[in-house]
This record gives C-alpha cells, structure tokens and sequence, in this order.
C-alpha cells in the first residue's frame, strides 16, 4: 500500500480529470436529450391531431416495453431514428449454415419483416424466429436453430476488447522504451496506479505473494474487461450504447471462467476442507460435505448475478427517469426528471468502478482460498 499511495496521489488529477469529462459528457448528453423532447413531443401531437385520433385513443406510452428495448441485446446497433448500423446474421439451421445483414429484417422504418433465406426469418421481441406463411413460429424447426449472430453487444464487446488492447499495448510499449525505473508519462501514469492498485490491493492481501503473480493477468483482464464495459454502457440512452455489463450471458462467461481458474489451481487442502473437514466427527462430516460442495457453485453464481444485477438496476433507474417525460408529456417534467437522472449517472461512474474491483476482489478471494497452505499438521502438534 505504501508504494501504491505516492503513484496515485502523483496521478490523482489525472484520474480526477477523467471523471470530470464523464460527469461532463452524462450532463452535456441528458441536456441534449432535453433539448429534443420538445420537438418530439410537438410531432406526436400533431401526428395525433391529423389523424383525428382523441388522447384516450392513442396507444399509451409503453414504459416497460420501452425500457426493455433500451437495455435488450440486438441485430442490429441503433444509433438514432430510423438509423442503424446493420451487423451480420449467422444462423445454422437443418439447412446448414446462412449469413445474411440484419437490414434485411427490417423495412425503412425499422420494422420487422419477413425475410425469405433457407427458411421464413422473422425477429419477434429481439429474438430471430423461423415462422411458416401464416407469420406464426414454427416451433419444431425453430428448435433445430442456432443463432451465432453478431449481435449489439458482442459488436460492442469487440470494441472493447480492441480498446483495452490499445492502451495495454501501448503502456507496455512505452516501458519497452523508457524502463520500469524512469517516471511514468502519459498513458503509462495512468495505467499505473491501477494496476498497482490490483497487484497491492486485491491479488497480493488474497492470495498472498508467493502465489499472486501468475494470477495477475488473469485478475488484470477480468477487472479491465468489467470496466471498461461498464464505462462504454453507462448511457443507457445514448445513440448506440450497448448493455454489455448488464447481458446475463457475459456475466455468466466470466464468472465460468472463476469458476475454472479457482477448481483447476486449488490444492489437496481445498478439496480435503470440501470433502471431508478435518477435525470434526464423521457423522459432521457427512453432513457439511454436501454443503461445502454447493458453495462451490453457489460462489460463482453471486458473482454472476451480483454484477448483472447492478449494472442493469442503474441502467433502468436512468431509463425510468427519462420516462416521466414521456408519461407527462409535458417538457415541465423535465424539470425533475433530467436532475435525477444526471445525479443517478454520477452515482454510476462510481458503480461502474466498485462493481469490476469487487468482482476481482471475490474472484481474488476464491483463488487464495483454493490455494490456501495447509496448517492442521501444524495445529495438531501444537496440541499434543
């Protein structure tokens, strides 16, 4: 800790400025977001208006539905209005395989259409059915279908993944350069505090030093990986930002990959406490052994839902603010709703960091009790 403190205070403005820009940019965007209710919401009036159609006949503001569609994976990545960047559909059905561009799902305005390939594709609520000429899904052919597509938020998650190895790239180029002892400039000032920050303060106190180093990569992409994708979802709202953080299918992966990491490096010691626990009766053991095995799948699980849970709650509480505008249909309530909002976004750029430290601080956890030393021998001959 004492080596990690000189380094982050050198630094602190440079991370103090970052947080400033984001706090900037969540401002600047909900006032551009405000800005454009007006108009908005003076079309759809006029809309209704040519149209002969009464208040209580128009079709009521959809809130659940609209919040769904802001978070939900996609074909296709949204930007705004009716435009969007079409990204390829990879399907295999009994027919084999087929690649075709989502815009081809889609009329002008956005619409689901029929799309006649090895089969009638139709998406239905985000999701890609085969349907017969009915438009009615066909259940058995549906079942022999996988879609590989790519989708918003693997798109998304390939930017990420580009991005953070641009910057870890280019910090390790620049100490090729300059050497370990020279200061750090640049992007190496900044990426410096947090890697030491994961070495001193979540691999070393977890899992101790004999041990950490060959986990550091590990813990290093998992808590980059996290962060970043938080960083890049923070926006729910904004023109084309994906939920990557908030998918259940990526907070599922990573925590396989704990789980993997944590069964593959534990040691005898591990095994021997889930089993059978040392120094307790047989009849004791017979009973926390099925305990002790749940908890090693239970363990995993809270990591999944944990982050999951968080980064989706921020995202529909931003989502649902924005909402009473459209509820009211009024601009007024803009008033309290854009505050809240900008406030809520603050909160998230904490979240955004505390969700991928305590990830790689559990994960951290687990692998140090996995390959935790044995002391019973210890113990027991302190005892005789």
């Amino acid at each position: 800790m004492s080596s990690f403190i000189p380094i982050f205070a050198a630094n602190f403005e440079t991370l103090m400025a970052f947080l400033r820009i984001k706090s900037l940019l969540v401002l600047s965007l909900s006032l551009f977001a405000l800005a454009n209710l007006n108009p908005l919401l003076a079309n759809e009036t006029l809309a209704n208006q040519d149209s002969n159609i009464t208040a209580h006949e128009a079709k009521a503001f959809n809130v659940t539905e609209t919040i769904l569609e802001h978070i939900k994976d996609d074909h296709s990545w949204h930007l705004w209005g009716h435009t969007s960047i079409s990204l390829p559909v990879i399907l295999h059905s009994s027919k084999g395989f087929e690649v075709f561009s989502s815009a081809k799902l889609v009329d002008e305005h956005h619409e689901p259409i029929v799309f006649k390939g090895n089969f009638d594709y139709k998406l239905m609520e985000g999701k890609l059915k085969i349907v017969n000429a009915e438009g009615a899904i066909d259940e058995e052919l549906n079942k022999q279908l996988l879609d590989i597509s790519i989708t918003k938020n693997v798109a998304s998650l390939f930017v990420s993944v580009l991005l953070i190895l641009v910057i870890i790239l280019s910090a390790a180029n620049a100490y090729k350069k300059t050497g370990v002892t020279t200061a750090p400039k640049g992007i190496q000032s900044f990426m410096e505090p947090i890697v030491l920050f994961v070495r001193d303060e979540l691999a070393i106190p977890n899992i101790g030093k004999k041990k950490y180093a060959k986990f550091m990569p590990f813990l290093l992409t998992i808590f980059f990986l996290i962060l970043t994708n938080n960083f890049l979802g923070l926006i729910p709202f904004f023109p084309g930002g994906a939920n990557v953080s908030g998918n259940i299918a990526f907070t599922m992966m990573l925590a396989v990959c704990v789980f993997i990491v944590v069964n593959l490096s534990a040691n005898k010691n591990y095994w021997q406490h889930i089993f059978w626990m040392p120094g307790m009766h047989w009849s004791m053991k017979l009973f926390l052994a099925p305990i002790e095995l749940i908890g090693v799948f239970t363990k995993p699980i809270s990591l999944m839902i944990r982050l999951f849970a968080n980064i989706t709650a921020g995202h529909i509480l931003v989502l649902s603010l924005i909402c009473i505008i459209f509820i009211f249909k009024t601009v007024f309530a803009s008033a309290i709703a854009i505050p809240f909002a900008v406030f809520i976004g603050m909160i998230e750029l904490l979240v955004a960091f505390l969700q991928a430290y305590i990830f790689t601080m559990l994960t951290a956890m687990y692998i140090g009790m996995a390959n935790e030393e044995h002391h019973h021998e210890h113990n027991e001959a302190a005892h005789h």
